[in-house]
């Protein structure tokens, strides 16, 4: 799963816009733009947009797994 936050903070984290994230996941910019408005989407179209941005490099934290306890997002050593 990929929250709204989490999709804003692994944009943030990779300096990259929506139009990039679309591209990788092979999805729309409206796409990309309704997940972060918290919209549901279909499990394979988050999965395709996770799997974009865990390529280039994110790392997502689930429940327990942030300092905070939170869900976040991390980059990759590299």
């Amino acid at each position: 799963m990929v929250s709204a936050s989490q999709s804003r903070m692994a944009r943030a984290a990779l300096n990259i816009g929506v139009r990039d994230v679309a591209e990788a996941a092979g999805v729309s910019t409206n796409t990309i733009t309704r997940l972060e408005r918290g919209e549901e989407l279909l499990p394979r179209t988050v999965a395709d947009i996770r799997t974009a941005f865990e390529n280039a490099g994110v790392i997502f934290l689930e429940e327990g797994q942030s300092i905070d306890g939170g869900p976040g997002v991390r980059l990759a050593k590299r």
